[in-house]
């Protein structure tokens, strides 16, 4: 043992602070959901959600010391392993695993459940930063683009058979990661516009997204002229003439007259060498156009009815019945705005012990805290949350190993989208996917996982004093 590891010269208290900080906020929040089940004619019982977390957070802090022991090089060298076993997890659970709530995502281990989507995103996050931390892995290159994707692939496809689409969404939190690494921003743009063109689809009817994207093409080749008073000239008359066409059910001749004007467009920037741009448009509408079909198509023939009230809950809420899929979200919202400025009190929260929000001890866990102490406990959650994802950044950005700068990068990734979408989610910003938030939502595959990776963090930049 070398004498940084004697000493604990690098370790990251602060960090450290902080994790132990969440892990006991979110122990104390999961006592006061399930306070009348935890203690019993004065025991303590081990087989309630506050019991049962109590024993993962033990289990939790001894693997944060074993991997302390552990050498530091040992998670390079069988990152791949490591990966490899988490995707025969997700092979094996969907032959042997147990189904709950319609997704074939767990293991039954006696009175408990294991979930390997959880410890794959631990290998995965591994198994990238090591082949990013290659020489060779520039991600400008075509070819380590397709590797480090696929990567990305293999688990992500593998949780959708399951299928459980809310871990599967996570493993975009590693574009984080690949854009630290020289990855084109132009890849995040075109996810985030397809995700764009995916939920306008939904909110509005097929005829206007057509149309909105058609206008929106001959509006960009337009106003690339340099002479573009022209062009808004046309386009103030082209807009007005588009919706009346519509509220009319004109809109096949619109789209006959705006497609024709996008070709001449197209053949004049040819004939004026802009070919570039011309084919970026063409190229552009075209994908736009076909991914608004198919998702209407596929959330209205392939979604089951429980997806699409998921979908319907977020975007038309006034389509939902708020005693069945809408309950979830309104109690959720007037849990926490029922806690005004400083809350009811600790186990105080009326909604909370009336048991008026399901999943109240995991995925809705932040109700319990906006109920029972209000904005300024929540405020204090959320900024220690920040606060942690920024000693992560400065952690990352201080290491001389590539290695250990990407996987602190990947875990950054990886907490801040579940910090994001599970907030999101009890405030109605996002839809419900069933992410659990970390470190203080109850689950123990999830604690060891979030703690695995903290603790690898720990020792990795523990050791960057270390030649």
């Amino acid at each position: 043992m070398s004498r940084t590891e004697l000493t604990g010269k690098g370790i990251d208290w602060t960090l450290l602070s902080i994790y132990l900080s969440l892990i006991v906020i979110g122990w104390v929040m999961i006592y006061s959901v399930d306070k009348q089940k935890f203690i019993a004619d004065g025991i303590i019982n081990f087989n309630s959600n506050a019991g049962r977390h109590l024993v993962f957070i033990a289990i939790s802090l001894i693997l944060f010391l074993f991997v302390n022991f552990l050498d530091w090089k040992f998670w390079k060298i069988f990152a791949y392993t490591i990966y490899v076993i988490s995707l025969f997890l997700l092979l094996a659970v969907l032959i042997f695993g147990v189904t709950i709530k319609g997704q074939k995502s767990w293991f039954s281990i006696g009175s408990s459940t294991f979930q390997p989507s959880e410890i794959a995103k631990f290998g995965t996050c591994l198994a990238l930063s090591s082949y990013l931390s290659l020489f060779t892995s520039r991600l400008k290159e075509a070819k380590n683009q397709l590797i480090a994707f696929g990567i990305l692939g293999a688990p992500v496809f593998l949780i959708m058979l399951q299928p459980d689409f809310g871990s599967a969404l996570v493993f975009i939190s590693f574009l984080i990661l690949m854009f630290r690494n020289g990855q084109s921003p132009w890849v995040g743009i075109f996810i985030l516009t397809l995700g764009s063109i995916f939920i306008l689809s939904l909110l509005f009817p097929l005829d206007y997204l057509i149309m909105g994207l058609l206008i929106a093409a001959v509006a960009i080749l337009t106003l690339s002229f340099p002479k573009i008073i022209w062009g808004i000239v046309g386009l103030v008359a082209l807009v007005p003439l588009s919706i009346w066409s519509l509220i009319l059910n004109f809109q096949n001749i619109a789209y006959s007259v705006l497609s024709l004007i996008i070709f001449v467009l197209i053949g004049v920037h040819i004939k004026k060498r802009r070919g570039q741009m011309a084919v970026l448009v063409g190229f552009s509408l075209s994908i736009a156009l076909l991914i608004g079909s198919v998702s209407r198509y596929t959330f209205d023939n392939i979604l089951k009815p429980h997806q699409q009230e998921r979908l319907n809950v977020w975007l038309h809420p006034e389509r939902c019945d708020p005693r069945g899929s809408l309950y979830n979200i309104l109690q959720s919202k007037m849990a926490i705005g029922s806690g005004g400025w400083e809350g009811k009190g600790f186990t105080n929260g009326l909604m909370t012990r009336l048991n008026y929000i399901p999943e109240q001890n995991t995925d809705f866990i932040f109700c319990t805290i906006g109920e029972e102490h209000g904005f300024i406990g929540s405020a204090v959650l959320i900024g220690l949350f920040v606060w942690f994802l920024v000693q992560l950044i400065n952690i990352a950005e201080r290491q001389r190993s590539n290695f250990s700068r990407n996987y602190i990068y990947g875990v950054a990734g990886i907490i801040f989208f579940h910090f994001i979408v599970n907030i999101g989610m009890t405030i109605g910003l996002v839809p419900i996917i069933g992410i659990p938030l970390p470190f203080i939502s109850s689950g123990g595959t999830s604690l060891l996982s979030f703690s695995l990776m903290i603790a690898v963090v720990v020792k990795l930049d523990s050791m960057r004093y270390t030649p």
